[in-house]
């Protein structure tokens, strides 16, 4: 008897919800960093195991949006939050009860969908803390679960697992056995360049750039790649490219690296950087770099 299984996970920017997901998942299906508002799409993450199937959607963080991107990116937080069967809301256990994880709540409330409360990164606190922050969320509602886990580590991660098991429902699967990820091929590209930036540039910067596919070709032996780093100033492209394009040259070894486990075929990646000026406050452009509300599923 086949059963599937469709879990939201929600939270605030920069919790662990991606580490998590991939954790969960085995392998990497969202980008990582320790930057806020990593994940701006709703990532599909599929877990097929047995009988049974677990479909993942990772969200963005939500935050108070302070230009189009971010209104894009909360847009597409609620409604992957209201895909769900099940909500999963990350929190980080250093953190106090805050607006976002109260909004979450009423939801739940409102709509009566049954919910899982991870708290994140117990490794960086003491047991006494992690008592205290599950008396806190206790006093705003009853989850059908809590559960304390390291994404980092793995730490309880299993018993995350346990717990969305029982959410399980008889059921067609609605992706194939063998899918992580039903992510199409160039917005997976675009985000592990953008995830090699975020790692090489100072905090200021990563906000400010969309990475666009321009060119994808498998020749069979070899795959050519054309991507443009877009950002919003010309001191913003200086820093990307890096004296002596250093910087450009890392991000561009990085990504071929692991571009080439993913595929098991040789890659030839061209990088380009332009200049869009505040391309964030600009809906057309917004939306030409893949951020499109219409495309948000309802």
């Amino acid at each position: 008897m086949k059963r599937t299984v469709f879990i939201s996970i929600v939270g605030r920017p920069n919790v662990g919800k991606s580490t998590i997901m991939n954790r969960i998942l085995g392998e990497k299906v969202a980008i990582v960093s320790n930057k806020p508002q990593t994940t701006r799409n709703c990532i599909r993450g599929i877990l097929t195991e047995g009988e049974d199937q677990f479909v993942f959607f990772d969200t963005p963080g939500i935050h108070r949006p302070q230009n189009r991107l971010g209104d894009y990116m909360v847009t597409a937080a609620k409604s992957g939050m209201q895909q769900g069967d099940v909500v999963m809301l990350v929190v980080d256990v250093n953190k106090p009860v805050s607006k976002t994880e109260l909004e979450v709540i009423e939801y739940l409330k409102r709509e009566g969908v049954p919910s899982i409360l991870v708290l994140n990164k117990i490794d960086t606190v003491r047991r006494e803390q992690i008592a205290e922050k599950i008396a806190a969320y206790a006093t705003k509602h009853e989850f059908d679960a809590v559960v304390p886990v390291s994404a980092k580590s793995g730490k309880h991660v299993d018993e995350v697992m346990d717990e969305l098991s029982k959410f399980l429902r008889e059921s067609e699967w609605f992706f194939p056995e063998d899918v992580a990820t039903d992510q199409p091929m160039r917005q997976y590209v675009s985000e592990i360049i953008r995830e090699k930036l975020l790692r090489a540039l100072d905090r200021e910067v990563p906000h400010g750039i969309a990475v666009v596919i321009e060119e994808y070709r498998d020749t069979g032996s070899l795959i050519k790649i054309r991507a443009e780093i877009i950002c919003e100033k010309q001191s913003h492209k200086q820093i990307i490219i890096g004296k002596g394009g250093e910087v450009l040259k890392k991000v561009g070894m990085y990504s071929r690296e692991e571009l080439e486990k993913l595929t098991g075929s040789k890659i030839f990646l061209d990088l380009w950087v332009r200049v869009k000026e505040n391309w964030r406050e600009r809906e057309g452009l917004v939306s030409n770099f893949g951020y499109n509300k219409k495309d948000i599923d309802q």
